[in-house]
């Protein structure tokens, strides 16, 4: 059982991150390009964080009822802030000197984004990814009270029973699906950044 409700738990927390990253990390790319908005946008992403976790959850099910659609899309929202910020802060805090002598030499504005901008911020990027993933993990444990199982439900029945070793059956998971996912992200980041930009990023 304990298998079963953690495959259940990875595919909520996987997707979840997986779509944040495909709106997010486009979305603070182009923010680069428009800083007058950025700040809005980023602004009303935010007003998300503020609403506690399971009133979201709620909010979704007069909407799309329960399950594991609702789940995902309220995961979803609350992953989007720190991928988007930090891409903007990292595309955005890229040494202008770079772009200019990526420009200089012919390169196109995707090429510059490409192989300019993209391997230098990508820790930052990453950063985020990182924190996502923790928090989505984490979270994710209050679908069950949406009906979308994961490891919550195992937690939920061990606090409805009062029983301490059910509680830790479905705790320990977590805890170690965070820890196992964090150090993956982590090595990701460091397999994916260049050797000569290590130590620039470092920097």
């Amino acid at each position: 059982m304990i298998l079963q409700k953690m495959g259940e738990h990875i595919n909520l927390s996987l997707i979840s991150v997986l779509i944040a990253c495909l709106i997010a990390v486009p979305t603070g790319i182009i923010l680069t390009a428009y800083k007058r908005v950025a700040n809005t946008v980023i602004t009303t992403v935010s007003v998300i964080q503020t609403i506690p976790s399971l009133a979201l959850f709620g909010f979704m099910i007069p909407f799309l009822g329960i399950g594991t659609k609702p789940a995902i899309i309220a995961l979803t929202l609350y992953a989007l802030l720190p991928i988007l910020q930090n891409t903007y802060v990292g595309i955005g805090g890229v040494n202008q000197a770079l772009i200019e002598a990526g420009t200089g030499m012919g390169m196109t504005r995707w090429q510059i984004l490409w192989m300019v901008q993209l391997p230098i911020a990508r820790s930052v990027i990453m950063a985020g990814v990182r924190l996502v993933a923790v928090q989505t993990i984490s979270m994710a444990t209050i679908a069950t009270y949406i009906a979308a199982g994961g490891l919550g439900d195992i937690i939920t029945r061990g606090i409805a029973m009062i029983n301490t070793v059910t509680i830790m059956e479905g705790a320990i998971p977590v805890s170690l699906l965070v820890i196992v996912v964090n150090l993956l992200l982590l090595g990701l980041n460091k397999l994916l950044t260049p050797k000569g930009l290590r130590q620039y990023t470092r920097n």
